[in-house]
């Protein structure tokens, strides 16, 4: 990295002289985050349940957005208002 960034996939600050994974209008991730076969919860932070997904077919994780929910999170009352609070805490700039 010649400039400092924030992974698109951890939310982690990438410094500078550190390997990073640039895209154009995408962003950049850290090495380790570009070869990731399971994602996080976005809420619980937990491994999202890739592999009993079933858009698993469909997926192509390293390309995919990091938004996705565990089954157990997604199950929960009110789940799509602790995704919302989630998202907003982890990426304040969407502003949900």
């Amino acid at each position: 990295m010649k400039f400092p960034g924030t992974c698109i996939v951890c939310n982690e600050k990438i410094p500078v002289n550190e390997i990073g994974l640039w895209a154009k209008g995408l962003g950049v991730k850290h090495e380790k985050c570009a070869q990731a076969d399971e994602l996080q919860c976005m809420v619980c932070g937990a491994p999202a349940g890739c592999p009993q997904c079933e858009f698993q077919d469909n997926c192509d994780i390293p390309n995919v957005s990091q938004f996705c929910i565990c089954k157990k999170c997604g199950d929960e009352k009110d789940s799509f208002v602790t995704y919302q609070k989630s998202a907003n805490k982890k990426f304040p700039l969407l502003n949900t």
